[in-house]
């Protein structure tokens, strides 16, 4: 009698792009992620202490190959630090690695294999676990009628927030229609600030949507984390993130990594990679409760 056919088989084939994409949402060393399943793709999320909670989008169209069979969506919780560093021994810089991933294995398991040598095969067992509570929905709204966001380059970001760096401080991020600025504040020894002017800047901030002055606080080791591990080919690649600002001051941080496998086939005529080969990353930061003042 055959077993039954696995929950979801796919393979990658690029993962150090899979690594780059789920090491964005790694901020600290032991740190527990939940895994969903869908026909749609797979989506990973991490959270912590009710703050900051952080989602790797990676849609079907990333895989070669995507074989999803099952009629519940599968969800279960794994190390993300084990699942990062396992993966990493599958990608050999020069000698691209294709790494099929199935769930589930004979005891539940997350098993991952190399498919295309005919040489050797590399062979590893995640354990995962029942996750211990439901994903929090942070069911981000707009505030007011139209969003308050702006896009900035993501090298800018992570400099302006490193710049900040203050143990235990406050950032305080500010929008004013007029004149179109962004403006980062930190406090410590004195106060630190980094302005952002639209038309000044445009090279950095590259969109602006704000018809009110808005002005939350953020806790400066969830502001990091949001870009702590941006990877270096975002940066090479003059990315840009999206910053938004909705009701009751929920920031949501969006970063676009690219786990294409270089080949011309992913790259249209304008040198741009096809949207299909893009990682979603999304971080959702809640401001802080004693000073989530508007205006």
């Amino acid at each position: 009698m055959s077993s039954p056919a696995a929950d979801l088989v796919f393979q990658v084939d690029n993962v150090q792009g899979m690594v780059d994409a789920l090491s964005a949402v790694r901020w600290k060393r032991h740190q527990d992620a939940v895994l969903e399943l869908s026909e749609h793709g797979v989506v990973l999320i991490v959270e912590e202490t009710g703050c900051l909670q952080a989602k790797v989008y990676l849609q079907k169209e990333l895989f070669i190959k995507y074989e999803y069979n099952a009629e519940v969506r599968p969800r279960f919780g794994v190390s993300l630090g084990l699942l990062v560093d396992c993966l990493n021994t599958f990608s050999v810089p020069g000698h691209p690695t294709v790494v099929e991933i199935t769930y589930p294995g004979p005891d539940m398991e997350l098993l991952l294999k190399s498919v295309d040598s005919a040489d050797s095969c590399i062979y590893a067992e995640i354990r995962t676990r029942i996750p211990e509570t439901v994903s929090w929905d942070y069911n981000f709204e707009p505030a007011g009628t139209k969003p308050h966001s702006f896009t900035v380059k993501s090298a800018a970001l992570k400099e302006a927030i490193d710049d900040l760096e203050w143990p235990g401080s406050s950032i305080q991020i500010i929008l004013k229609p007029v004149p179109p600025s962004v403006t980062f504040r930190g406090e410590g020894h004195g106060d630190l600030q980094i302005d952002f002017l639209y038309y000044a800047n445009t090279d950095l901030l590259t969109a602006f949507h704000c018809d009110q002055q808005v002005s939350y606080r953020y806790k400066y080791k969830f502001l990091r984390a949001t870009t702590s591990n941006i990877p270096s080919s975002v940066i090479k690649d003059n990315r840009g993130s999206k910053l938004s600002i909705g009701r009751g001051g929920m920031l949501k941080v969006q970063h676009l990594v690219s786990v294409a496998r270089p080949s011309p086939s992913h790259i249209d005529s304008a040198g741009y990679q096809q949207p299909c080969r893009i990682a979603y990353i999304e971080f959702f930061v809640k401001p802080e409760e004693d000073d989530a003042t508007n205006g």
